[in-house]
């Protein structure tokens, strides 16, 4: 894990992308801590609070969870004490996701299913048990504000966008903005509950604030670069999207037929399948948190990626 200071007292945690679930995390060391998301698994975590402690004076008093998906808060429970804030969404969707689940995929590289077997690959750094589900207590709907020592903390709600309950949280005298899984930088996004338009329109928040350092729930930090160039993948996706629809193309078949030019460097871009999954959810006109079938996606977005590097799923 890198450690970097941003501004003074701010600082960042980024591990390398490995892929799913290679989640940032960042810290404000003033006013007793103030942790940005925690980690997908407990091993992960107590990494990141070793790293942390090597300019922390003591345990933090309060955690912010950027949204509920578990790679951005299945750590809390390591905080004990702290105060864990979040918005009222990500408050009601814990449980969603569940952590024994996830740990019998990890373990399923012995199944007859090779969509199992795949992610069971993708899998292997991540042990997911032990984990007790710790939602945050301290919710909010719109907006909140921290004073920490002199250091003045917004957390506001910007969703729905990557999922319904997207926070962002923002250093105004320090021009940081830590943007949870809004962006994604240089790797392909996943999108769960929300529009295009919607998603569009929060990195545009985050670029009318003008940061100087802007922290991507996924990927390297950026500047206000980082916002935009992902709002342009998503232009672009929405328009390749609706001209398959249009055209009585499946998701599937516009996911091989798309051209992802400039984006096909970023890490894994079959995860497009999501995306195309979102645009005809919009297009057939149904509500943006309707349930989308995650099994088959995951399924498709496996054999898509197995075809791109010419290997069995």
């Amino acid at each position: 894990m890198q450690l970097e200071e941003i501004a003074r007292d701010v600082y960042v945690c980024l591990q390398p992308d490995r892929g799913l679930g290679t989640s940032n995390s960042g810290l404000v060391n003033r006013g007793g801590g103030l942790v940005v998301d925690t980690f997908w698994d407990l091993p992960h975590t107590r990494a990141l609070i070793d790293t942390y402690a090597r300019v922390a004076r003591a345990p933090v008093r309060r955690v912010v969870n950027t949204h509920h998906n578990g790679d951005h808060c299945w750590g809390n429970q390591l905080f004990p004490g702290a105060e864990i804030i979040g918005h009222r969404l990500c408050a009601a969707s814990f449980g969603k996701e569940r952590p024994e689940f996830m740990q019998a995929l990890r373990n399923g590289e012995a199944s007859e299913d090779p969509t199992v077997r795949t992610f069971a690959r993708l899998l292997a750094d991540w042990d997911f048990t032990g984990i007790e589900l710790t939602p945050p207590t301290t919710l909010f709907d719109d907006r909140l504000e921290l004073d920490l020592e002199g250091v003045r903390v917004q957390l506001l709600y910007v969703g729905p966008a990557h999922t319904a309950s997207d926070v962002i949280v923002h250093l105004p005298a320090e021009r940081v903005v830590f943007t949870g899984d809004v962006l994604f930088r240089l790797c392909t996004p996943i999108g769960w509950d929300g529009t295009f338009a919607r998603w569009i329109a929060a990195l545009d928040e985050i670029v009318a604030l003008a940061p100087a350092v802007v922290v991507p729930g996924h990927g390297p930090i950026s500047g206000v670069e980082g916002p935009r160039e992902m709002q342009a993948y998503l232009r672009y996706v929405h328009g390749e999207a609706r001209r398959f629809f249009d055209a009585g193309r499946s998701t599937r078949e516009a996911a091989r037929r798309i051209d992802l030019g400039p984006y096909a460097g970023w890490t894994e871009p079959e995860r497009i399948v999501f995306q195309l999954e979102r645009a005809y959810r919009e297009f057939r006109g149904e509500p943006f948190d309707a349930p989308i079938d995650v099994t088959r996606v995951f399924r498709d977005m496996m054999e898509f990626r197995a075809e791109r590097r010419g290997t069995a799923v």
